[in-house]
């Protein structure tokens, strides 16, 4: 048995003890989550119908160049302020909401589902002859095709907002925080939001604002602004996006607002925190845990509604948002406006298991697809990666940068089976962040031709891909094939 060396001790040594530290971190984050089935919250905001229609695209219309769907099924759901209601119901939270429908066949459909939700009392005041928001989405193949809006955003009448205020101000009493989410949909103007932050702060309850539009000083004083850093940066005329911009920027805008903090969902659903000020003040930056990201749709929605429950409970701010972080990451990894339940959050919190990472060809193949439809470029590599030196990590690093998603493949050991056994080389393999995948099998031509990698990075200039016919397979469907000194 070859010994291993010092400069891969070490670094399995490092990777041990941040595993450690994350599975203590996962623990505290665990026994919060439990909190939020005991907490009560009052949602107020833009109420709104999502409808999804599945199916199957198999040609294209011969009366113009577009797709011909087969509907399948159709599903409709609360979304807006709804969906943040969804979600809290979804925790066992006890929820009020105030909102305005129309007096039309979604709106209906909405107060009945609304209405049909365990622990939520429904206050949806309709409005004669107004136009509830209705958004239909058409997906085959898990891609949208098409989106439709059917919607009234003019405000709300006048006598139905100093209604709607009345029934808030009793509620805000009733519940532990006051989540106030606007989809610029009508319900929020005029001075409804003042009204409402201030009937919080005199009761001393928490608010927290999720926002679609840069209209920051409607909402000047809340406990937590949340918003997505696109619209942040286009207001803020900003063109990067590194850590430090987000905070300055988000800092500016706290401090400009009277904001207790500022929560900024950025590109790829990682979230950013500032808040506080002077020695008080606090910066973090989380990264988006799922997988994969499929659908956005109603994933801030979740943000807002664990957050908000968090606090709720009594959990810190930056609790609040690991919370919030994690439930976001597993609503980008499913199709739809999804919800996250208490048992999805705690599964989520688990430390990550580099063995997953670990599979047959036939499910590399599945999850390469997937990357496929996400708008991913996959790439693929192989070697023994007997003694993980620093050639092989900057193989690795190298095909990583080259594309979105990495595949490595094993090749055999070249010491005749007397060095680390194909499992441990998978495990080392596994636990770093560059590889996305391993597949415990030799390179062949069928690996290759049921992956279909955009780019293919072979280790040394004298190596093939699948021996000896590497290159022409890739060609088959385009690839690109490279060697490990053609990318740096």
């Amino acid at each position: 048995m070859q010994d291993i060396p010092r400069d891969t001790q070490a670094a399995e040594a490092k990777q041990a003890g941040e595993v450690t530290q994350a599975a203590e971190v996962a623990q505290d984050l665990t026994e919060a989550v439990r909190r939020l089935a005991r907490v009560s919250v009052l949602v107020v905001g833009d109420a709104m119908l999502d409808r999804y229609v599945y199916g199957a695209v198999e040609r294209i219309s011969p009366e113009a160049p577009v797709p011909v769907m087969s509907v399948r099924r159709e599903v409709v759901v609360p979304g807006g302020a709804g969906n943040v209601v969804r979600n809290l119901g979804a925790l066992g939270a006890a929820v009020a909401f105030v909102s305005v429908v129309g007096d039309d066949q979604a709106g209906s459909e909405l107060t009945g589902l609304i209405g049909g939700q365990p622990g939520v009392e429904p206050w949806l005041i309709v409005q004669g002859g107004r136009a509830t928001t209705l958004k239909t989405r058409f997906i085959a193949l898990g891609q949208q095709l098409l989106r439709t809006d059917r919607e009234d955003a003019e405000p709300i009448h006048p006598k139905l907002a100093e209604r709607l205020l009345r029934i808030a101000r009793d509620a805000v009493a009733a519940t532990s925080v006051t989540l106030l989410s606007d989809y610029h949909k009508g319900v929020f103007d005029g001075d409804l939001p003042r009204e409402l932050i201030a009937a919080a702060r005199q009761l001393n309850r928490p608010v927290v604002v999720g926002i679609i539009r840069a209209d920051f000083s409607r909402f000047a004083g809340a406990d937590v602004l949340i918003m997505a850093w696109r619209t942040l940066a286009r207001h803020a005329r900003v063109t990067t996006e590194t850590d430090q911009t987000v905070a300055d920027t988000a800092r500016a805008l706290q401090a400009a607002h009277d904001f207790g903090a500022v929560v900024i969902v950025r590109t790829g659903f990682s979230l950013s925190m500032v808040s506080g000020q002077g020695d008080a003040a606090t910066e973090l930056h989380l990264r988006n845990q799922a997988a994969e990201v499929f659908d956005i749709s109603g994933a801030g929605d979740t943000v807002t509604a664990v957050l908000g429950a968090a606090l709720a409970a009594g959990l810190d701010l930056p609790t609040a948002v690991r919370l919030a972080n994690a439930a976001g990451s597993v609503a980008v990894s499913r199709i739809g406006t999804a919800v996250v339940r208490e048992a999805d959050l705690l599964a989520a919190l688990e430390p990550p298991d580099p063995a997953r990472k670990i599979v047959s060809p036939a499910v590399a193949a599945e999850r390469v697809e997937q990357w496929r439809r996400a708008g991913w470029r996959a790439g693929f590599t192989h070697g023994a990666f007997a003694a993980m030196n620093a050639d092989e990590r900057r193989l690795l690093e190298l095909a990583r940068g080259a594309c979105d998603r990495l595949v490595v493949a094993l090749d055999a050991s070249p010491d005749g089976g007397f060095g680390p056994s194909e499992a441990m080389r998978a495990a080392r393999l596994a636990a770093l962040p560059s590889v996305d995948l391993v597949v415990g099998a030799a390179p062949t031509a069928d690996l290759l031709r049921a992956l279909r990698p955009e780019l293919v990075v072979n280790p040394a200039p004298t190596a093939t891909v699948a021996r000896p016919h590497g290159v022409d397979v890739a060609r088959e469907w385009g690839g690109r094939v490279l060697v490990a000194d053609d990318i740096a």
